[in-house]
């Protein structure tokens, strides 16, 4: 199992038309197949300066592979990712 995970912040504030827009479209990341338990967290510790987080699980390294290359991911990170984020983190994890 390998879950993914990426902490981030946006460069638009709050409520604004363009943070729905990209939330909406990270949400469309979960109709990728397969994907697991996807979710599109709202980050409240004080700890850090994220404000987001997203988390999905996948059963091999073949599916998390076919994921990071599927043209609906690559739409999403050449349309938004970079435009859209400020600053980020991202860390897979494998069970102990």
């Amino acid at each position: 199992m390998i879950r993914h995970t990426v902490v981030f912040k946006l460069k638009f504030p709050k409520g604004s038309s363009e943070e729905r827009e990209f939330l909406q479209a990270a949400k469309n990341l979960a109709k990728i197949p397969g994907i697991q338990k996807f979710e599109l967290l709202r980050q409240i510790s004080k700890k850090n300066d994220f404000d987001y987080g997203l988390s999905m699980e996948f059963d091999s390294e073949k599916e998390y592979d076919f994921y990071n290359h599927h043209p609906d991911h690559n739409k999403f990170v050449d349309s938004y990712w970079g435009s859209y984020v400020e600053n980020f983190l991202e860390i897979d994890y494998n069970l102990i």
